[in-house]
């Protein structure tokens, strides 16, 4: 009997940003949790937690979009795309479309980031004191990564790959 075959390791940069994603939930678990004991059971609490909090859920919601976009694991509307399956001509042409909304849509949300990159560096949090723009700074790198991305598999003409096998999502 043979074993079965080991499934395939994800890239290092994928295991580094699910790395990244369980630090920022662990600390966030953490500072809640103390932060619930300390105002329930002792009447009083840190104030930071809700901050740290807020910017850690920030970062690890946009590690997680820029680590799913290369595995496909982002959200698909594929009815579409499965009634193109047999003709190959539109399937290439329909992939080729989606990059260019996909790059367009990152530039939007790069721009809107930047802005408020900008607005941000003058401000700082109330109580831990960091910099405003630490805020909007993963959405700015998650779409210029993403843009990048989609860019290149364009450039490629790489075939659309789904990474699931559901037909209507």
């Amino acid at each position: 009997m043979q074993a079965p075959e080991a499934p395939p390791q994800p890239p290092r940069a994928v295991r580094l940003a699910h790395a990244a994603m369980a630090l920022c939930l662990a600390v966030m678990a953490t500072s809640v949790f103390v932060n619930v004991v300390l105002r329930y059971g002792f009447g009083s609490g840190v104030a930071a937690s809700e901050e740290l909090s807020r910017l850690l859920f920030v970062w690890m919601v946009f590690i997680g979009a820029t680590a799913s976009y290369p595995m496909g694991e982002h959200m698909a509307f594929t009815g579409l795309l499965q009634a193109l399956r047999e003709k190959p001509a539109a399937l290439v042409a329909m992939a080729a479309l989606i990059r260019t909304l996909v790059v367009l849509g990152c530039s939007f949300l790069a721009w809107g980031a930047w802005q408020q990159i900008v607005v941000g560096m003058g401000s700082h949090s109330v109580v831990l004191g960091y910099s405003s723009a630490l805020l909007p700074l993963p959405a700015f790198l998650c779409s210029l990564s993403i843009a990048l991305m989609a860019l290149v598999e364009l450039v490629r003409n790489k075939a659309l790959s789904l990474g699931h096998s559901a037909e209507v999502e």
